[in-house]
């Protein structure tokens, strides 16, 4: 079925509907939510992202206690988005039938498990093993809070609701960092080896916070209890106003959803994201220990710290003035742009201020381009293909997890130059910025088909 909406920019949506829908109940409504629910969401992202990435800090240990060379550790850095993308769909599928609370619980349980066992490696092929199975018991967890996020925030909320959650990638990288670096300087105590202090401890936290996400979720505002009985209500008529202007506009079934052109399109530009997001955050404590000439350790992981902080500080803002110009398809087209030249500028420069004044750009770029990006698609989708297809998109695109580190490694062999594999990925956020400003073509297509409709 051919969507038939502009891409981020639904007139219907953005004019009756949201007018109806930013009541003083649901203004009120969505700031207790925001309070309530996006610092623990985020929280739940910082230790899964810590969970999917500490293997950047291990990297060395794990060559020389368990024999994986460089190859091998670019594969199975790359295996934990096989599993993901395999079990994304099925994950959100489930999420939407028994709720939030109790599916993301076990989620977070789960993983957390597995991220524990890698203090075990002993080898590649268990290596491998693990990081495939770490993919399948973490598929899920975000387009499940992106769906999440559209039960409890109207579209015009969204954009600033999903770029605060989003912080949760650069905090994962300011405390992520310096906390495995210094779990390394454990090595030796009570027998264990730094890198397996690192995945125990860090592994544990997730199911801990797995264990209070049962409480702290209310699948529904309508489930809320710290809302009242107006607000309740006024929130849950404006979702359901919004849900039902999608539905009748481009109505259709969760599997339907997996097949749509514009879905697999979104799915390719979340593709050039990650290829960005991961080429850079596998290699990032090696590159600062190359340019700074310090050992992997507590020292390397502050500095790493700095582009997150950075990315940190901006993506609030950014988010914030997308949503007040829905300006959702510009500000992502730039902020992709600008991650592709940061990329770029550190693959040659050698000083190391400029260098990392180059990574905070491409931090800067994709960190705030990802939150603005999710408020396109779930601006067409509603219900189970609003499930079904933020997982396809999510689990698709997070394969870029799995061609970045490859590819980065392949061309740097292959050339012999750390310089040609940063390059290589830097062009994937270009990329990417051409696509998403592209989908101005598939608007003028749709006001060419609903001349009613009003441009962007």
């Amino acid at each position: 079925m051919t969507m038939t909406s502009s891409p981020g920019n639904d007139p219907r949506i953005q004019s009756a509907t949201e007018r109806r829908s930013l009541t003083h109940e649901v203004e009120s409504a969505t700031r207790k939510a925001s309070w309530r629910l996006l610092p623990f969401l985020m929280l739940m992202f910082v230790v899964a992202f810590i969970d999917r990435t500490n293997i950047g800090f291990a990297e060395e240990a794990l060559e020389i206690h368990a024999g994986i060379s460089t190859t091998a550790y670019a594969l199975g850095a790359g295996l934990f988005f096989i599993g993901y993308a395999v079990f994304e769909v099925p994950s959100n599928l489930i999420m939407y039938k028994v709720g939030a609370r109790w599916w993301m619980a076990r989620i977070m349980v789960t993983w957390g498990i597995v991220a524990a066992l890698f203090m075990f490696t002993s080898g590649p092929v268990m290596f491998y093993v693990l990081r495939f199975l770490l993919g399948v018991a973490e598929a899920g967890f975000f387009p499940g809070v992106i769906y999440y996020l559209t039960c409890w925030f109207p579209r015009r909320r969204r954009g600033q609701a999903t770029s605060l959650f989003y912080l949760g990638l650069p905090i994962a990288n300011i405390v992520g960092s310096p906390l495995s670096g210094a779990l390394l300087e454990l090595d030796g105590l009570f027998g264990l080896r730094g890198f397996q202090w690192m995945f125990l401890l860090e592994g544990l936290l997730a199911v801990a916070i797995g264990c209070v996400a049962f409480l702290c979720l209310p699948d529904r505002p309508a489930r809320a209890g710290w809302l009242s009985r107006a607000e309740r209500e006024g929130l849950e008529n404006a979702l359901a106003a919004e849900a039902e202007v999608k539905e009748q506009t481009h109505r259709m079934r969760w599997w339907k959803a997996l097949l749509n052109g514009r879905v697999l399109y979104f799915a390719l530009i979340y593709l050039t994201i990650q290829v960005a997001v991961y080429g850079l955050t596998f290699f990032l404590p090696r590159q600062v220990s190359q340019i700074t000439g310090q050992e992997i350790g507590f020292v390397v992981g502050l500095l790493v710290a700095i582009p997150w902080l950075t990315a940190l500080v901006s993506a609030a803002f950014v988010g914030r003035y997308a949503d007040k110009r829905a300006a959702y398809r510009r500000t992502t087209t730039f902020m992709l742009a600008l991650s592709g030249v940061g990329l770029s500028a550190s693959a040659f420069l050698h000083q190391p201020v400029l260098t990392m004044i180059a990574l905070c750009a491409a931090a800067i770029g994709f960190v705030s381009a990802q939150p603005i990006f999710w408020n396109i698609p779930t601006g067409y989708l509603s219900g189970a293909a609003l499930a079904a297809g933020v997982g396809l998109i999510n689990g698709l695109g997070n394969l870029g997890g799995f061609i970045a580190p490859n590819l980065r490694s392949w061309v740097t062999e292959t050339f012999g130059s750390e310089a040609a594999g940063l390059v290589m990925l830097a062009l994937a956020p270009f990329l990417g910025a051409i696509l998403v400003a592209g989908t101005a073509v598939l608007e003028r297509r749709d006001r060419t088909e609903q001349p009613s409709t009003p441009s962007a």
